[in-house]
């Protein structure tokens, strides 16, 4: 709810869900990650997309806002030192027409 709120909040409809967030933005190579963009965690093969995500806030210090879990505080966290690290990075902003699993591996 975290990212989708925020979203909402500037104007932009994103869908509440991180495994359809996933697919709703524009692919962004790892490296040109962008303050807004989402960086995406714990992908499970046989599940539609990643479940765990957060916003870049720096990406020269490789720093997100993230919601860990439910009733744990909104916090800025690496997303370089997340266990298993980022599994990919979209722009919500430039949505790329598909609602759905793509080739992105």
């Amino acid at each position: 709810g975290l990212t989708m709120m925020a979203y909402r909040a500037a104007g932009v409809t994103i869908p509440r869900l991180s495994d359809a967030q996933y697919w709703w933005g524009a692919y962004v190579p790892p490296g040109q990650e962008q303050p807004g963009d989402l960086v995406f965690f714990n992908y499970l093969p046989g599940h539609s997309g990643p479940g765990h995500v957060g916003i870049v806030y720096n990406p020269a210090t490789g720093t997100m806002i993230v919601a860990p879990h439910t009733g744990a505080n909104v916090r800025f966290q690496s997303y370089k030192n997340y266990p298993g690290g980022p599994v990919g990075f979209t722009r919500p902003t430039a949505h790329n027409g598909h609602n759905g699993p793509t080739s992105r591996r």
